[in-house]
């Protein structure tokens, strides 16, 4: 029997660049979907080309969309997308936007990414270092494309620098012209709560020291990796997870931007190794009774 406090459609995370579903024992979503489902909620981690433009992964989105609403009988579903997840699911929104209740962009490079940015101009794709990067890249993916278990699909097609430019600022910009719901007419504002049917919604993290560099993260990779990013940001320097800026990732109605969570603590990776006093988790949680309590 359905909980009183779980969503109407089910619920799709749509996960970033090089994102999976499971590499082995290891969800993308660590402990996410568990306390998604405990409180009552139909929920899907799908998977989409890993590195590819945002215009491919919202089309393969779209066909998991439709697969989805055929198998469960629902009229819509609420797409969760973290990172580049953001802007396939902001595409997917625009393309069908009766098969849409509402997007949610969980550190979404809305306006692109100042660490995208640097890897242009100094790794740019015609030179040594430009083709070394995307050669590991490559790698990176086919390595995690043997190791994943939870996606049971056709091959996905890869294209490193289709990726890679839809994450700049100028791609960005680029896709927002062509698909702008949702999106702030301010640097630094709100987005319309409402588009075509279509709620948005956003929210991000901040590395801030004294909290996303103690706790847990003392002992998490990615964190550091996190934190020597940071360094290549200039307009949002100091008020960024380290991929992507705290203005950057407004969409719709802004729920946070300063949560103590760096790019991988907002979805709770590294085995759930975050920082201190912060809770994921419960950030999910919450936005399904928010969606819940929206009629969605």
């Amino acid at each position: 029997m359905p909980s009183p406090l779980a969503p109407r459609y089910p619920l799709v995370l749509v996960p970033g660049m090089l994102g999976f579903v499971r590499l082995l024992l290891y969800p993308y979503w660590y402990g996410i979907l568990g306390a998604l489902r405990r409180g009552g909620a139909t929920v899907f981690a799908v998977q989409v080309s890993p590195l590819n433009s945002s215009e491919v992964r919202g089309e393969q989105l779209l066909a998991q969309v439709e697969r989805i609403l055929q198998q469960t009988g629902a009229a819509k579903v609420n797409l969760i997308g973290h990172s580049q997840g953001a802007l396939t699911a902001r595409y997917a929104a625009a393309k069908r936007p009766d098969w849409v209740a509402s997007v949610t962009s969980v550190a979404g490079p809305n306006h692109g990414s100042e660490l995208a940015d640097y890897l242009q101009r100094h790794y740019p794709a015609d030179s040594v270092k430009g083709r070394l990067l995307s050669a590991l890249l490559r790698g990176i993916g086919a390595l995690m494309s043997l190791l994943e278990t939870g996606y049971r699909g056709p091959k996905l097609p890869v294209d490193v620098h289709a990726s890679h430019q839809s994450l700049t600022c100028e791609g960005v910009a680029l896709f927002n012209r062509q698909y702008p719901q949702g999106l702030p007419d301010t640097w630094g504002g709100q987005g319309a709560e409402e588009v075509n049917g279509v709620r948005y919604y956003s929210w991000s993290g901040t590395l801030q020291p004294g909290k996303t560099d103690r706790g847990r993260n003392l002992f998490d990779g990615t964190n550091r990796s996190c934190r020597l990013f940071a360094k290549t940001f200039v307009r949002e320097a100091g008020h960024c997870d380290g991929m992507v800026g705290r203005y950057s990732s407004h969409l719709g109605t802004v729920i946070g931007d300063d949560y103590p969570l760096d790019h991988f603590d907002i979805v709770n990776q590294s085995l759930g190794l975050v920082g201190k006093g912060a809770e994921p988790i419960r950030l999910f949680v919450e936005h399904a009774q928010r969606l819940h309590l929206a009629g969605l």
